[in-house]
């Protein structure tokens, strides 16, 4: 698996990875590896953000229109981006003074699979 930060890229390839936890037990890397990754997503502002977008048209959404949803300010909501586009889950692009965050869906179903029987 690839680490950036500290955080995980759980697009990583499957033979550098975890294999699902049900089929054998985790190694202690692996195991440290993915709870860092779920760490990302183990916090309710960052799943609301990470659904918003989601939700969003084009499954994109401008950094201006994530602030009001979730009742936080914007240095705080840039930060639940920020840890969210380091572990793999969005991307950020920059169109004059506003980011853009898009979801990468199979980052979401890279943790699915590893969860799943």
């Amino acid at each position: 698996m690839v680490t950036l930060l500290g955080l995980t890229d759980v697009t990583a390839s499957r033979a550098e990875c975890c294999t699902p936890l049900l089929r054998e037990p985790l190694g202690q890397q692996d195991a440290e590896q993915l709870a860092v990754t779920l760490k990302a997503l183990a916090d309710p502002a960052r799943l609301r953000l990470l659904s918003i977008v989601a939700a969003s048209e084009g499954q994109e959404a401008c950094v201006c229109d994530l602030i009001d949803p979730v009742g936080l300010s914007q240095p705080t909501v840039s930060h639940h981006l920020k840890v969210l586009t380091e572990a793999g889950f969005l991307t950020r692009s920059k169109r004059g003074t506003w980011a853009y965050y898009r979801l990468r869906p199979e980052a979401l179903t890279g943790v699915a699979d590893l969860l799943a029987t």
